[in-house]
């Protein structure tokens, strides 16, 4: 088997059900068969649909086997069969299904499918958006239903294809009203419920946009394998240049005007921390403040380190796929551009090649900046240009002055000079300082000290003159070298404060996650990688700092320098905490059960101490009373002391039991009899000791797959409860109804009802939400009758009633569909 090559799966993903997937998979079928490939047919559900029965003729179809379970009888595809067949295609729909235990089948069919992979089998199946993982809190709040088979996301992005079988809603709508998806009594139910037009609106841009997640996913690999730098404008990126001056609203809000041009453009903000960092001397609030305004407006932040600004930007945006970047104009003024060259803006369009840079004006463009000098040390031009000068100026002076000869004095014209060598040392530090020096005082004696004409380097005084030069320029020259390593230091020591903040923040606004922070850190410093590890790998290019005990922290790309490095242990300290705190959380989460445990055998014993006591007194008087030979009862009294101890005694073995399953029920020791279950069989039994209900039609509802006598106990608990709480003068409501393979029964009540936070609680061990007094049982009523509806593989939810009260709906799997929820065998609960 080690030589057989891994199947392809190929997965057709719908909105919704009825959108066309599994006639989309038989007609692929049918398509490779005509074209000679082996294709067969593994398991196909067609829900009784006309056009999609016909997609099956000609088609090989593996026959499913046969399963009891619980009394009920169920097919599954033949895996065993389909293996042995070995087919070059098989076709297998319902991705998500949970198979019925027994026979060492495996738990899900999506786990069959992997078996069919790995024998070299292409598969190709079916899913819908709902029965993604990661989508489930989303679909359940769109639509309100709990989707219990779930497939993980990673199962299906390692798909080979991944195509999208779309439908408009208003389509999908009139295709259900015409019977092509349900059949005609359930059609009204499914449109007013899952089938309205808003979830079916929601769940298209699920799918749209987690298809097209997945197709961006590819792309960025496909360009990584093959070294793809250039931009391909599939798909319009943003990128706005923050400095945390104040021109970075206006930045941010004509990005996000850019990006809203197309469906589906990406807003990106980023910062370049640096030694010279553009934000130094800025406060962090403004970019704290910025930050919140790329985000409400729907796009993202970054932080990254980079000594060079524009090639930072370009590179990120590289990076990013971008397709225009935005920038400031720059804030300095005319003379200061002059005399540095060019600004940032300049830089990047030259450096920017096929993306778009959008310089935009502000308020304070031109007017000079409100930062530290934009040099942290001498850059390659004005370390050639200082020297140049060196030589230059003075030439050019000596022409200027030469043509003023006698208008100014020896002592203007040595001042003059001076005030050159000055200027050049600025530019250019010591060295030029030194080349100027001595330029401009060889001129000076050439042209203005007499003899002129000709050198005097015997004289003394010409000698001290050219000293005096020296020693000014060193001097000029040694303090503008001091100035600018001093700017560095306070300006590195700003940034690595900045980018620490900015750290900082986002573990406040609650990223601190392991992979948050190490895409953070990754982001941060430009690498390619970052991982948490045991032991540092010893390889070119790696950098590994330790992050606490036993970790550490490793990046792979360029190599950081010792500033950034001293940054880098500040992040893998962060790292260290977030694996302590992560640490702690699995601990925490291990005590919790035993904390729970604690708490509820407390509440136990507070309510057995009166709970139980009150009906044990009861009849413990009653009978005391018949007993007692002092007191002669009419036959009447006698009659009603038996009835009182015959009712005391039911109420305490309603208590116990209740109690019993419960802990059953928690201890996973509750044994189930499922079989097919009409609500006809035991609603009678289940409200006799409920005055006053009124009972919908049920005649027409389907069977139910539960378990008879608990299903009985769960609906007289939800009736018992709605009782207590219905007005005199009203009745409770039982109504049923059947939607998409599942019985929906409604248990209600025109009580004051119950806010929406309180309701977890509602369904808590020894809870008695809206009771006065303690004659109410122990509160053990619906959290058992939600433990019981569960362990049959359904859901309780409370609702509010329409005009006022709680609605309680218990939703069962029916009798001739799989079982919702994965089962287990015998006996079901919490271990």
């Amino acid at each position: 088997m080690s030589d057989v090559r891994p199947g392809r799966l190929k997965v057709y993903l719908g909105a919704a059900p009825g959108v066309g997937k599994t006639y989309r998979m038989l007609d692929e079928g049918r398509r490779r068969a005509a074209r000679g490939v082996d294709v067969v047919v593994g398991f196909a559900e067609c829900h009784g649909r006309r056009c999609t029965e016909a997609m099956l003729d000609g088609l090989e179809t593996v026959p499913r086997v046969s399963c009891t379970y619980r009394g009920g009888e169920f097919e599954e595809m033949d895996l065993a069969a389909v293996l042995a067949r070995r087919p070059q295609v098989v076709i297998v729909d319902e991705f998500a299904h949970s198979n019925i235990p027994g026979d060492g089948r495996n738990p899900k069919r999506w786990q069959d499918i992997e078996a069919l992979l790995d024998a070299g089998i292409d598969v190709v199946t079916a899913l819908n958006i709902q029965h993604l993982e990661s989508l489930n809190d989303v679909v359940e709040k769109i639509t309100g239903v709990l989707q219990h088979e779930r497939v993980p996301d990673e199962v299906v992005r390692r798909a080979w294809q991944i195509e999208l079988v779309d439908m408009p809603p208003e389509g999908l709508r009139r295709r259900m009203a015409h019977g092509n998806i349900y059949a005609p009594e359930k059609v009204d139910a499914a449109l007013a419920n899952y089938f309205r037009p808003g979830n079916l609106t929601a769940l298209r841009q699920l799918a749209l946009l987690w298809v097209a997640d997945r197709v961006d996913e590819a792309l960025q690999e496909y360009r990584s394998q093959h070294g793809i730098g250039k931009v391909w404008e599939t798909r319009e990126r943003v990128i706005v240049a923050l400095t945390g001056g104040p021109e970075g609203d206006t930045l941010i809000r004509r990005a996000a005007r850019i990006a809203d041009r197309s469906a589906g453009g990406d807003l990106l903000a980023v910062h370049v921390a640096r030694s010279d960092g553009l934000a130094a001397g800025v406060s962090h609030a403004s970019l704290a403040r910025q930050r919140r305004l790329v985000e409400d407006l729907g796009g993202s932040y970054h932080s990254v380190v980079g000594d060079d600004v524009a090639t930072s930007l370009v590179e990120f945006a590289r990076a990013e796929n971008a397709t225009q970047l935005v920038l400031g104009t720059s804030r300095r003024g005319r003379l200061a551009r002059f005399l540095t060259g060019p600004g940032t803006g300049e830089t990047v369009t030259e450096l920017s090649g096929d993306i778009d840079v959008h310089r935009v004006t502000h308020e304070r463009a031109g007017r000079g900046t409100l930062l530290p000098s934009r040099r942290r040390t001498l850059s390659t031009a004005r370390l050639i240009a200082g020297p140049v000068a060196g030589l230059v100026l003075p030439v050019l002076l000596t022409i200027i002055l030469a043509q003023l000869r006698g208008t100014l004095n020896l002592t203007s014209e040595a001042l003059l000079f001076l005030l050159a060598v000055v200027g050049v040392a600025c530019i250019g530090g010591v060295t030029s300082a030194v080349i100027a020096s001595v330029t401009a005082s060889l001129l000076l004696n050439y042209w203005f000290i007499p003899p002129i004409g000709q050198f005097t380097l015997d004289d003394p005084n010409a000698l001290l003159a050219l000293a005096v030069f020296a020693v000014v320029a060193a001097t000029v020259a040694a303090v503008v070298d001091r100035s600018l390593r001093l700017s560095r230091r306070s300006a590195r020591a700003t940034a690595e404060a900045e980018t620490m903040s900015s750290l900082a923040g986002s573990i406040v606004r609650g990223e601190a996650t392991i992979p948050a922070l190490l895409e953070r850190t990754r982001e941060t410093f430009g690498m390619e990688s970052a991982d948490l590890v045991a032991e540092p790998p010893d390889a070119a290019g790696v950098t590994a700092v330790p992050a606490g005990p036993g970790a550490f922290l490793v990046l792979c790309g360029r190599t950081l320098s010792s500033s950034e490095r001293r940054v880098l242990a500040a992040f893998a300290a962060h790292v260290g905490s977030a694996v302590e705190r992560a640490r702690l959380a699995e601990a925490a989460a291990e005590v919790e059960p035993v904390k729970a445990a604690d708490r509820l055998r407390t509440a136990l014993l507070r309510a057995v101490g009166h709970d139980l006591r009150t009906p044990l007194a009861a009849g413990w008087a009653a009978v005391t009373s018949l007993r007692s030979r002092d007191v002669e009862f009419s036959p009447e009294d006698r009659d009603e002391l038996l009835a009182t101890a015959d009712e005391s005694m039911a109420k305490l073995n309603r208590l116990v039991e209740n109690l019993l399953d419960l802990s059953r029920l928690e201890a996973g020791a509750l044994p189930l009899n499922l079989r097919p279950t009409s609500l006809e069989e035991v609603l009678p039994m289940a409200l006799t000791d409920v005055s006053g209900v009124d009972v919908a039609d049920v005649e027409e509802i389907p069977e139910v797959l539960a378990d008879p006598p608990l299903l009985e106990r769960v609906i007289a608990n939800l009736a018992g409860n709605a009782d207590r709480h219905t007005p005199p003068g009203k009745k409770v409501l039982v109504t049923a109804s059947a939607l998409a393979g599942r019985v929906e029964l409604r248990v209600v009540d025109r009580g004051p009802g119950l806010p929406v936070d309180g309701r977890e609680r509602l369904f808590e061990p020894f809870q008695r939400l809206g009771d006065t007094d303690n004659t109410t049982g122990l509160g053990l009523g619906l959290a058992l009758a939600r433990g019981l509806t569960e362990a049959m593989n359904g859901t309780l939810t409370p609702e509010d009633t329409p005009g006022g009260g709680l609605t309680m709906v218990v939703s069962l799997p029916l009798a001739a569909q799989s079982v919702g929820a994965e089962p287990t065998e015998q006996r079901v609960g919490g271990a």
